[in-house]
C-alpha cells in the first residue's frame, strides 16, 4: 500500500515542497506488528482493514498478548484452551471468569482492553452491620438470576 506523503525540505536553500510515496508494505511484518501492539484492540481491528500486511500483523499472537493483562495465565482455568491470543482476548470480553472462589467476576472491556471486576456484595464491609442491622437487610428476589440473594440498603438520616 502506498501513501502520498508531503514534507517540507530545504534543498540547497530553495525551500521546495517535496512529494513522495511511502510503501507501508515495505516494512517488515515484525515492525508493523510491534507498532500495532502499542495501540488499542479497537485500533488494531481498524488497522486490519488497511492492507493485507496490516491484516497479517493484527492476527499475530504478539499483538493480542499485548492487550491481555499481565497476569492472565493465572486467571485462565486449565480446562480452557484457545487456538490464539485473539480468541482468548475475545473470550475474556464475552465470557466473564469467576475468580476468588466465585466471589468476584473478571472480564475485559472489548474496545479498550481495560480490566473489569464485579464484586460480590457479601465481600463488602458494611460499617453499620454490627451494631445497627436495621440499616440493611438481605432479601431474595425471585426474578433475580439464579435466585441469588441481594443486599438491600436502607439509609436513615439521623439528626446530629
Amino acid at each position: 500500500m502506498k501513501t502520498e506523503v508531503s514534507e517540507m525540505e530545504e534543498r540547497k536553500g530553495k525551500g521546495k515542497i517535496m512529494c513522495g510515496t511511502l510503501d507501508l508494505s515495505a516494512h517488515p511484518l515484525d515492525c508493523i506488528t510491534l507498532i500495532i501492539s502499542f495501540t488499542s484492540p479497537r485500533d488494531a481491528c481498524r488497522l486490519s482493514l488497511v492492507s493485507t500486511a496490516f491484516n497479517s500483523a493484527t492476527e499475530s499472537d504478539a499483538v493480542w498478548e499485548s492487550f491481555l493483562p499481565s497476569q492472565y495465565q493465572a486467571l485462565i482455568p486449565s480446562s480452557l484452551s484457545f487456538s490464539s491470543k485473539k480468541q482468548l482476548y475475545l473470550s475474556l470480553c464475552e465470557n466473564p471468569l469467576l475468580i476468588e472462589a466465585g466471589r468476584k467476576s473478571f472480564w475485559l472491556e472489548r474496545g479498550s482492553g481495560k480490566k473489569c471486576y464485579m464484586l460480590s456484595p457479601r465481600d463488602l464491609t458494611i460499617i453499620w452491620s454490627v451494631d445497627t442491622p436495621w440499616y440493611w437487610r438481605w432479601v431474595s428476589i425471585p426474578e433475580a438470576r439464579k435466585k441469588k440473594r441481594i443486599l438491600l440498603l436502607h439509609v436513615r438520616l439521623v439528626d446530629v
